[in-house]
């Protein structure tokens, strides 16, 4: 805020500094230097004394009240008699008195009973609103409850309605059901009989045409002979070719020509059954195996249908029985493999790798990281890596293959991180298939535990050397002799005892003997004499394969010879494409990958299946081929084997009537957890109830997805990927069962509950109680009374009980007393004596047993 001095004042108000110097004084303020400074404050004071001075303060505002008056005149017209008005002038006064506010306030404050009664009246409202607010909650409350019982009402004719309706649709559908089967049966039954009266027609008409053709020969054999003998067409000679010369010819353009001068013509009707030598691929169609044995598919379609298989004309059978049918007809079967573009690949690949012998140089060794679960796979590794994957695990656990490289002040060495849960059976055994040496790692506070055993065994079965880490020797509890011990019960003895293995002691956490073990892994791999060519063309195998939804289908791949580029056409499996991308494990670009090292691509035409060996291709067209080729044959392999199969599957499902089943669609963010998946929740099933996974696949839920579960009533599960909008908008509506999940324990327990539920209950008995008889009394007023000595557990009167003569049951009942002396008691202990009446029984006797049990309900479970 600016600062204003006395004389800067008096120039605004325009008046002399003096007079406002003497003004200031006038107000009670000292004030004598014009260039002092007046604040806001003296300011007021100021200006309140001037009005004050000049009639307009609080005191001199004038009257408390006025009076205001005001005339009129206006004309007003009254009827004087005989029709005449005359005009009157008419004067209106009016007067009016306004009054203070603040004088009003000030008399009503001076009222004492005025304020009194304002008070009450007051308090009057105030009760009346509050009885009003309370009327009004009840009114609400009533018509809330009656709202309630009216919904509640509602509810229950609509589920009343719902169950009927459901009811009806069920006996529609089962109606309509019976139906379809009944005309389905009519109609393949018409269809059967309608081919087999073609069947006859077409054969009855060959044979027609036959005869005509076999008439049409011998009348035109007679006719030809009649004129030889008359000495050739129109009566004179004709010219002959030399015998050896007749039939066949070749032009000098090649096409073929016929003879037809001599006496025969070109074609005859074969004296007796022609046998060929059919050629029968993996697969053929119906049509194909036809034309190659010369015969009407008709024939070949009942020929299969009397060996007891319904085809159509472009049906594809397998070889096996393309053979039997082949042979059936009379001709012969050769068993022979499709021309396959792969044979060539390898050979081209063969002969590169003979040619560069002399290149071969010495590459990384490939080193798979397996075990138990928990017992600190992943942590050893980031260890070695210097970060921290497991932390970032879902559940703590590693659910995927990882694949690293490490660069090592040793060297070089590319890991694979294997998941040690039971379900990921599969991975660990594609990672034992591709790797160099096994790091066995066993917690040497745990031991050796079923997936170690199983490692062991994947190792064995790979051929490839062991080194174990007994890891967690850190902890109080670790004992290293205990799993040395466990371990050579498997065949796996430490190099101290005399065996082949390596042992190494490493702790995770405080890095104690990483450095050991990493020469030990050095070692081995220079024992091994590890070599690759890195100019030859790249081959390896796919570690793992996922689809993002913004880079496309990723292929996380382990390159073995060669070095893979950026740009290089790719075959992997069923999938090609050219490599657009490549990342290394910690997400960056790289233009090259060469022997051992893993990375990820990007191009694929597709997500190829983990495992599948990737090569490096010329040309795009041998790449499509080559996938195009694997694909028909996977598909045509597939279908023939579901056509092979339909009789058993048939007899399968009518004996599967009353099996429950569970449909679940599987969507994964990589092929190895959807396989697993796959696999460990199929293996859930059971007699009564079958898990049906009806699709694993891996990249997020869609809307096809969603309607797929719609039509098949399946479970989705969301294994690490979400559904999209479309797709959450179909479940949203049709109410389908979606659940996401992490880890895998969580969906392979809630799967087990919903099998569980599907098992329904079951009746239990558990036995609480044992009295023997020890004398029989018998009684006018209770009949037989059984002395007896309770000997287990404890007797209760409402439980039902059996007699037992001999461990043999004679009778199920109930207790109609129970007796301790002459009281009646509900229960009694063991080692206690009693009186037991039986209900309806009369035959007990003495050294009889009374066993006393109860019966409960429980929900039966897989583990029953």
């Amino acid at each position: 805020m600016s600062q204003v001095t006395v004389r800067q004042l008096a120039e605004v108000v325009n008046i002399p500094v003096d007079r406002l110097i003497e003004q200031l004084g006038e107000a009670g303020m000292d004030f004598s230097d014009p260039d002092e400074t007046i604040s806001n404050a003296d300011k007021m004071k100021l200006l309140q004394f001037l009005r004050k001075s000049h009639g307009k303060g609080e005191e001199m505002s004038g009257p408390s009240k006025i009076t205001l008056k005001r005339k009129s005149i206006s004309e007003l017209r009254v009827p004087s008699g005989a029709g005449r008005a005359k005009t009157v002038n008419v004067e209106v006064r009016k007067r009016r008195t306004y009054v203070k506010r603040s004088v009003i306030e000030e008399k009503e404050s001076l009222d004492p009973e005025r304020e009194e009664a304002i008070r009450k009246l007051k308090e009057a409202q105030d009760q009346r609103e509050a009885e009003e607010v309370k009327a009004r909650e009840l009114e609400e409350e009533r018509r809330r409850q009656e709202e309630e019982r009216a919904r509640q009402e509602a509810e229950e004719k609509a589920r009343q309605e719902a169950e009927e309706e459901a009811r009806r649709e069920a006996e529609e559908k089962a109606r309509q059901d019976a139906e379809e089967t009944r005309l389905r049966e009519m109609e393949e039954e018409r269809q059967r009989k309608e081919q087999e009266a073609k069947a006859q027609r077409e054969a009855e008409e060959q044979r027609k045409r036959e005869a005509a053709e076999e008439r049409t020969r011998q009348d035109k054999e007679s006719r030809r002979g009649k004129r030889r003998d008359k000495g050739g067409k129109y009566g004179r000679q004709e010219l002959h070719v030399a015998e050896g010369k007749r039939g066949l010819r070749r032009t000098k353009k090649g096409r073929p020509t016929f003879d037809v001068s001599g006496d025969k013509h070109g074609f005859s009707k074969p004296t007796a059954p022609v046998v060929r030598e059919v050629e029968v691929p993996e697969t053929i169609t119906v049509q194909e195996l036809a034309q190659a044995m010369a015969v009407k598919a008709t024939d070949l379609i009942k020929e299969l249908m009397r060996l007891g298989m319904m085809v159509t004309i472009n049906q594809t059978i397998d070889q096996d029985t393309a053979i039997l049918v082949v042979e059936e007809m009379g001709h012969k079967a050769k068993a022979i493999q499709e021309e396959d573009l792969e044979s060539e690949l390898v050979a081209e690949v063969q002969a590169e790798a003979e040619e560069d012998e002399e290149k071969l140089e010495t590459r990384p060794p490939v080193v798979t990281v397996m075990g138990h679960v928990d017992h600190g796979k992943t942590s050893l590794l980031d260890h070695i890596r210097h970060t921290r994957v497991a932390s970032g695990e879902a559940g703590g656990i590693t659910q995927h293959i990882g694949a690293y490289h490490v660069k090592t002040e040793k060297g070089v060495v590319s890991f694979l991180d294997t998941p040690g849960h039971a379900a990921f059976t599969t991975m660990r055994a594609r990672g034992a298939q591709a790797t160099d040496i096994v790091i066995l790692v066993v917690a040497a506070d745990d031991g050796v535990m079923p997936q170690t055993v199983e490692a062991i065994q994947h190792a064995r079965a790979a051929e490839v050397p062991i080194i174990v880490a007994v890891n967690k020797i850190d902890k109080a509890e670790a004992n290293a002799d205990r799993v040395m011990q466990e371990l050579s019960k498997h065949e796996v003895i430490p190099e101290d005892w005399g065996g082949e293995e390596i042992f190494v002691k490493v702790s995770a956490i405080t890095g104690e003997g990483i450095d050991e073990l990493l020469e030990s892994i050095l070692l081995q791999a220079e024992v091994m004499d590890l070599r690759a060519n890195p100019d030859a063309r790249a081959t390896g195998v796919v570690v793992e394969s996922s689809l993002d939804k913004g880079r496309g289908p990723v292929a996380t791949v382990l390159v073995q010879t060669g070095t893979l580029r950026k740009g290089d056409m790719l075959l992997a499996g069923q999938e090609y494409g050219r490599v657009r991308a490549m990342f290394n494990e910690a997400g960056e670009p790289i233009e090259e990958a060469g022997p051992s090292i893993p990375a990820q691509i990007l191009g694929l035409s597709g997500t190829p299946m983990a495992g599948d060996n990737i090569l490096v291709v010329a040309d795009e067209k041998k790449a499509k081929e080559v996938a195009a080729t694997r694909q028909t044959k996977e598909r045509e392999t597939r279908l023939a084997q579901q056509q092979a199969a339909k009789l058993e599957g048939l007899f399968n499902d009518m004996a599967a009537d009353e099996q429950k089943q569970v449909n679940l669609l599987i969507r994964a963010d990589v092929q190895g957890s959807a396989e697993a998946l796959k696999d460990a929740l199929t293996n859930l099933s059971n007699d009564e109830v079958k898990v049906n996974v009806i699709a694993a696949s891996v990249g997020g839920i869609t809307e096809s997805d969603a309607s797929l579960a719609q039509a098949s009533n399946a479970i989705l599960i969301g294994f690490n990927v979400r559904a999209d909008a479309a797709a959450r908008r179909i479940i949203q509506e049709a109410g389908l069962d979606l659940h996401y999940y992490s880890v895998i324990y969580d969906a392979i327990d809630d799967v087990k509950k919903a099998i569980s539920g599907l098992l329904g209950t079951e009746i239990r008995e558990e036995i609480v109680g044992l009295a023997e008889v020890r004398d029989v009394f018998r009684s006018s007023k209770f009949g037989a009374i059984a002395g007896c000595l309770v000997v287990e557990g404890v007797v209760k009167r409402r439980s039902p009980i059996r007699v037992l003569r001999d461990n043999v049951v004679i009778y199920e009942g109930e207790l109609e007393s129970l007796r301790r002396f002459k009281d009646d008691v509900e229960e009694v202990q063991a080692g206690t004596e009693c009186g037991i009446g039986v209900k309806q029984y009369k035959d007990v006797k003495p050294g009889d047993q009374i066993e006393c049990f109860d019966r409960f309900e429980v929900q039966r479970s897989l583990d029953d």
